[in-house]
């Protein structure tokens, strides 16, 4: 197992650049806290000896990595206005977007296969 300086994945349709060690919101992932999620769509790793592994478009099931649920969580508050000029129409209405909190691990983890 390798640790890394940094991995590019895509979660849900987004894609983060993580560091181990840190922790990153994400949109809300259904899982309990405390559990571990298994990031396998991995599209560029970075290893502290300066190797840079590209994927096309994911990297090999060979470099998976784990993340651990820290907390849900709900995002700042964004205010949506809308106003239909000259017709005293107007709607004010608030959101707050779900999201989970997850850290990365430094290591990759090995594939059963």
């Amino acid at each position: 197992m390798t640790t890394v300086d940094y991995i590019i994945v895509e979660i849900s349709g987004r894609q983060f650049w993580m560091e181990p060690k840190r922790w990153y919101d994400i949109n809300r992932i259904p899982a309990r806290v405390g559990k571990n999620l298994i990031l396998n769509r991995v599209l560029l790793a970075h290893d502290q000896g300066g190797e840079v592994k590209i994927g096309a478009p994911y990297l090999s099931r060979k470099f998976m990595f784990a993340a651990k649920i820290l907390k849900h969580l709900r995002g700042p508050k964004i205010i949506v206005y809308k106003m239909r000029p000259k017709k005293k129409t107007r709607k004010k209405q608030g959101h707050r977007q779900d999201l989970t909190r997850i850290r990365l691990y430094p290591t990759r983890i090995s594939c059963p296969r």
